[in-house]
């Protein structure tokens, strides 16, 4: 009996043990069931209904401004140059003048010239003198020799005298028109030794000193006429005959006077949309057939001078009209390894990753080729939350989705 006693108390602590581990157990899956969190909520995204409606379509061209008339300021007469009258870079007028050539050498070849008529003049009142004096020899001596008071080889002599101051008299004449003549470009160049600007306009940069000796082919500077301002762009063919299409010419085909010309917007280098709208004077007479297109010419107001002559810019016109075009936010597509994908939520606001094949952007949508269809809804809002298969929450976007 005294041996059984320790067998007993030791049964007695291993159960006891084993049934704190079984509680510990029992208490440590509660715990656990306990703390594991709600499965979570499917995720709010803003959705926006595939819009349908037409829409404008526009080609944009890189654009190459010029004057709407540029002329290079030549001398017509060879000199020194002795003063520049403008101040480069600012609006001169026609027949203002710009330069000045030395005049000293052309006044003296007026004087000349003056000094040649009234030689000229002299000699014609001297012959005019002596034609008279024929004249009166010859109404004297024909009586005479009719009566044989005197030799008729006199009176030969007197004839042929006043046919000889006739002559003299018809030379002189013409040396006096000749001396005007070299007065009047004596003057003419006189007044070329002051070079006038032949057109309204900004003038450019002089590209010579004064004192140079210049001459007919030196390029003193060029004044170009900037309001209005062309722009020269290059278009397709395809976009040609759309454009001309649209406009209705003449039998001439003169897009100046078109009834409904195309309206033109310049997009500047800045990115700023140019406040004048432009209009197509015309079309270059071919197309370039290395490169498929053809050169366009329009024009655009220009208060202020703003534009000058090679700037650039981007010219954006409308070609034609997209019947029915589908559009989207363009944050509501995604580009991935050259494709293009959008967030379609369907009926039970599942998931549906498409494939889509974009057109133009049209203000802050997308036109949509294919892919999509009308009254659809596409996750512009989360795009990055989602995933093919997986429910959300859609809520409408706040994003005003108007075509502009």
């Amino acid at each position: 009996m005294p041996i059984a006693e320790p067998k007993k108390s030791s049964r007695r602590r291993l159960t006891i043990a084993a049934s704190t581990i079984c509680l510990m157990g029992v208490m440590l899956s509660a715990c656990e069931q306990k703390a594991s969190p709600p499965p979570p909520a499917p995720p709010e995204v803003g959705v926006t209904t595939v819009i349908q409606q037409d829409v404008p379509t526009y080609g944009n061209w890189v654009a190459t401004l010029d004057g709407y008339e540029n002329a290079n300021i030549q001398p017509q007469v060879s000199g020194y140059l002795i003063r520049q009258d403008y101040r480069e870079g600012s609006f001169v007028h026609k027949g203002e003048v710009l330069f000045e050539i030395d005049p000293r050498p052309f006044q003296a070849v007026l004087d000349a010239a003056k000094a040649q008529l009234a030689q000229a003049n002299g000699q014609l009142a001297q012959a005019q003198a002596q034609l008279g004096l024929a004249e009166i020899n010859v109404k004297r001596d024909t009586p005479l020799a009719q009566a044989h008071a005197i030799a008729q080889s006199q009176l030969d002599n007197d004839i042929q005298t006043r046919a000889q101051q006739m002559a003299a008299v018809e030379t002189s004449r013409a040396s006096i028109q000749a001396a005007q003549a070299g007065i009047e470009q004596a003057q003419l160049n006189l007044g070329f030794t002051k070079v006038r600007s032949l057109l309204d306009g900004i003038a450019g940069i002089a590209t010579t000193q004064i004192g140079n000796l210049v001459s007919q082919t030196t390029i003193l500077t060029t004044v170009s006429q900037v309001n209005p301002i062309k722009a020269y762009f290059p278009i397709s063919e395809q976009e040609y005959l759309q454009v001309a299409q649209r406009m209705k010419t003449g039998p001439s085909g003169d897009w100046l006077h078109a009834s409904n010309s195309v309206p033109l917007k310049l997009i500047l280098a800045n990115g700023n949309m140019f406040a004048q709208t432009g209009r197509i004077i015309f079309a270059d007479r071919q197309v370039d057939q290395q490169t498929g297109t053809i050169r366009i010419v329009g024009a655009f107001a220009n208060p202020g001078n703003l534009l000058r002559p090679g700037q650039f810019g981007r010219v954006q016109a409308e070609t034609g009209i997209h019947r029915d075009a589908l559009l989207v936010p363009q944050r509501a597509v995604s580009e991935l390894q050259g494709r293009y994908q959008v967030a379609v939520v369907g009926a039970d606001n599942k998931v549906s990753i498409r494939n889509v094949t974009p057109g133009e952007r049209v203000g802050q949508l997308w036109l949509i080729e294919t892919g999509l269809h009308p009254g659809e809804r596409v996750v512009s809002q989360g795009v990055a939350k989602v995933r093919d298969g997986a429910v959300v929450t859609p809520k409408p976007d706040e994003f005003k989705a108007e075509a502009s």
